[in-house]
């Protein structure tokens, strides 16, 4: 097995930031390129494209798949700029060949949000500039939206023009309401086995579907191929999601929809964190949705309230409870939107439980800060105690993701890379050292305080436009002050 583990180096002049951030962010790098980097397995090659010299990613440290989501996911927050080969083997490991021969994400039995995929390997494109990836990955994603448009189960509801099936990373029924779920969940844990979830629409799969549809549009273009009315699609979704989801006495998008119209004006963090990401809310929304955004002591929860079968004492695995997962796409979400002391916060309290706790846990608690896996019912039996898995990657890259898009602002196009940092008050002068773009090799520091860059230097040479083309090679310097 092979790897590209070349690390960057960051670096905080306040000795305090040094020690949080600086030390937490060298501990994200060695969970992902260190323990959670493992070999390459012929039983994922099934899409014949992974490359046998290099690894992949796998989904934690009690979980040793890749799957969908969290491929997709580590490929975006990270992977794809840190180790380029290696989030292509690892997206690829989630892919395979129909009866047909056409490539399509894996139709294992959570297939309603493997969409998402779409999201990643675009991402990985613009990182990469990979042609080659894209293409195949054009035909990944246009064959599975296909799928999923024709299908009887997790498909669209025409009456809505929305998808069912569960919300995004939420496969345990603890992160749905009564009477989704029953008040003793007799039907076990898995939240396909109550129908109700399966029929019913929920914030962050449409928002994941919207983002699908958009990224072919893209790809297509980017290809010269046939748009096949992939972008009348995403305008037709965005549209359905805030005719149905936006709550205007809530001032923010409710989490569900039910099969027989009934909303449910819960929070869903990752639904919210998607909305502001991929511009479903407009600038006024997104204002109101980060100013109404309910957060719990240790920061974005992954539904919220709690339900009324779970508690504080007791809280639900995926009801009001703490995901770094979570944490990092909300924070993501709230640098691009310039909201810069609750930005601070969400990256400071990730960092804060990533050191109390000793590492990157799956899930804390949401008022203690304490390492928790939740409460679940399982085979008809209510308060089951799941465990926190340990070196859970996406805990890891979500805050990779906090200083790269968050921090410095790191944003990827077709034409180079884009610097809009979210330099908080107090942190003092950042340098991020060795960080590898294509073929260049980068050297960033960030001076001042806010959003407002006032000067932006790429070797001693000021440039208005703040990013670097994608043809620069070798190494470089960029130095950004903020005021």
């Amino acid at each position: 097995m092979t790897t590209t583990d070349s690390r960057p180096v960051l670096r905080f002049d306040d000795a305090a930031g040094q020690a949080l951030y600086g030390a937490i962010y060298a501990a994200a790098l060695e969970n992902l390129l260190g323990i959670n980097t493992v070999p390459y397995g012929e039983v994922y090659a099934r899409s014949g494209l992974m490359d046998p010299a290099v690894g992949m990613v796998r989904a934690g440290g009690g979980y040793e798949q890749p799957w969908t989501r969290d491929a997709t996911i580590n490929s975006w927050n990270a992977t794809s700029l840190l180790a380029p080969a290696l989030a292509a083997n690892t997206l690829w490991a989630v892919v395979e060949k129909d009866a047909a021969g056409k490539l399509v994400v894996q139709q294992d039995s959570q297939q309603w949000d493997q969409v998402a995929w779409a999201v990643g390997a675009w991402h990985h494109y613009l990182v990469t500039g990979d042609r080659d990836f894209l293409q195949s990955a054009y035909d990944v994603v246009t064959n599975t939206l296909g799928i999923r448009e024709q299908a009887a189960v997790f498909g669209l509801d025409a009456r809505y023009g929305l998808f069912t099936g569960p919300s995004f990373f939420n496969d345990g029924v603890s992160g749905f309401p009564a009477p989704t779920a029953d008040a003793e969940e007799s039907r076990g844990s898995e939240s396909t086995s109550y129908p109700d979830v399966v029929s019913a629409m929920y914030l962050s799969t449409n928002a994941l579907y919207y983002a699908a549809y958009a990224r072919a549009a893209d790809m297509a273009d980017a290809l010269g191929r046939p748009a096949d009315g992939h972008r009348a699609k995403a305008a037709a979704i965005k549209q359905a999601i805030n005719q149905y989801f936006w709550n205007p006495s809530t001032g923010s998008y409710n989490y569900e929809l039910t099969a027989d119209g009934k909303p449910g004006a819960y929070q869903e963090g990752t639904g919210l964190a998607f909305t502001l990401l991929f511009g479903i809310a407009d600038a006024a929304q997104a204002d109101s949705v980060i100013a109404n955004a309910q957060r719990m002591t240790w920061g974005m929860p992954d539904t919220f309230p709690h339900w009324d079968r779970y508690s504080a004492a007791e809280p639900g695995r995926h009801n009001a409870i703490v995901w770094p997962l979570v944490q990092g796409l909300w924070a993501k979400a709230l640098a691009k939107h310039g909201a810069v002391e609750s930005f601070a916060t969400e990256t400071r309290l990730l960092a804060e439980l990533v050191r109390d706790s000793g590492g990157f846990w799956e899930i804390y608690d949401g008022e203690t800060g304490a390492v928790e896996g939740g409460y679940q019912g399982a085979t008809g039996v209510l308060k089951r105690r799941w465990d926190s898995q340990p070196d859970q990657t996406w805990s890891a890259t979500a805050f990779i993701d906090m200083m790269h898009t968050g921090l410095f602002g790191m944003t990827f196009d077709d034409q180079g890379l884009t610097f809009a940092p979210t330099l908080p008050p107090g942190w003092g002068d950042v340098t991020l050292t060795g960080i590898r773009y294509r073929d260049a090799v980068l050297t960033v520091t960030l001076h001042g305080t806010g959003t407002t860059i006032q000067t932006f230097t790429l070797d001693g040479t000021e440039r208005t436009d703040h990013a670097v083309p994608s043809s620069l090679h070798g190494h470089h310097a960029i130095d950004i002050t903020l005021g």
